[in-house]
């Protein structure tokens, strides 16, 4: 178990729903690399506050959409 908090992404699902848009489709429109968008599709990178932004306004739609906080329990 680990002791950080964990965020979640819906990227890839937000990226089917808006007609299966490719990760380098949501990379030019956020302004990153493919790589970026493919790193936060698995977990392996945690976007900057403004990043989170930009990614949630290319989608339309609001951070909290995009991302999601899983605070860890209390111990």
């Amino acid at each position: 178990m680990t002791d950080s908090p964990e965020i979640r992404n819906h990227i890839r699902r937000l990226r089917f729903e808006r007609g299966e848009w490719t990760q380098d489709q949501l990379a030019k429109r956020a302004g990153v690399t493919r790589h970026t968008i493919m790193a936060l599709e698995a977990g392996k990178y945690f976007p900057s506050l403004l990043l989170a932004f930009r990614i949630a306004r290319a989608f339309g739609v609001g951070v909290e959409q995009v991302f999601e906080y899983l605070p860890t329990p209390p111990a």
